[in-house]
């Protein structure tokens, strides 16, 4: 496999997460924030994490030295320019995502691969951002990173079969395992979870039930680690109603159709886990 150095975009715990599984497994990462404090926190929680895995014993105490030793942070985009694979864990907003492989694409060498971990947006209007539409796809990794096993490997109709090839490779390398699939919105994972998940807020809504009682059904009828609401929690409430936003963009099948209550609760700032509030309280 040619990839060797990997470069991150994005501060949040999706990028944190794909660092910490790149570095790892043996990859040179640069870790890119947009502003220096943020990229050195991102460190500082990956120390924390792979300090966790060494208490448990699924990691030793040189093996997390060396990951650390692997990674750089930086607030300088161009420090990019040498990374043999760039993915992007952006905002899920298709401009800002669209701006920022244009300057990826000037920045980085030309056979380097761009991707996206995208969880919805169309691969290929990034694609057709760059010089290099070829070398775009998809590597979609679920929160936590490292520690779910799934990696979607996004091919757009541009794209390759080397460069899918190599991401299959990656994705393995990162000891996950990948699965290949079309370039469209939701792919496979959110395109099955996200009615669910929205049918759910439409039974609250209804009054069928309480969302402790619809969590607990879901749990002990069907045997999920957790229901619905917490999921929701989890995932962020933002997240998800871009999520169906975009998905009943491409498809128009009602199921899609964000529920007013998920769309108010978002408007409140009531966004789950990362705001302290959502569907459940997490600020005591």
């Amino acid at each position: 496999m040619s990839i060797k150095r990997v470069g991150i975009v994005g501060s949040g715990i999706m990028g944190s997460g794909i660092a910490e599984c790149a570095a790892r497994n043996g990859f040179e990462v640069v870790l890119r924030s947009r502003a220096q404090n943020t990229a050195d926190a991102m460190v500082a929680g990956m120390e924390k994490s792979l300090a966790k895995q060494v208490e448990k014993g699924k990691l030793t105490e040189t093996e997390r030295t060396e990951a650390l030793e692997r990674v750089t942070a930086t607030s300088d985009l161009a420090s990019l320019g040498a990374c043999d694979l760039v993915i992007e864990s952006v905002v899920e907003d298709l401009a800002v995502k669209k701006h920022l492989f244009t300057e990826l694409d000037r920045i980085c060498d030309e056979q380097a691969i761009l991707a996206t971990n995208t969880s919805t947006l169309p691969v290929v209007e990034m694609a057709m951002e760059t010089g290099r539409p070829d070398r775009v796809c998809g590597i979609h990794f679920f929160n936590p990173a490292p520690v779910m096993s799934l990696v979607e490997v996004v091919r757009p109709i541009t794209a390759s079969d080397d460069t899918i090839s190599e991401a299959l490779a990656f994705a393995e390398a990162c000891q996950k395992t990948p699965v290949e699939v079309k370039d469209q919105a939701g792919f496979i994972v959110n395109a099955l979870l996200f009615p669910y998940l929205n049918n759910a807020v439409r039974l609250l809504e209804a009054g069928v039930a309480t969302r402790e009682g619809i969590d607990e059904a879901m749990k002990g009828g069907c045997g999920f680690p957790m229901g619905p609401f917490a999921l929701l929690d989890l995932v962020g409430l933002d997240t998800s109603l871009a999520i169906l936003d975009a998905l009943y963009e491409e498809y128009r099948d009602p199921n899609y159709a964000p529920m007013p209550l998920l769309r108010r609760m978002v408007a409140a700032e009531l966004l789950g886990r990362k705001s302290g509030q959502g569907f459940y309280d997490y600020r005591s």
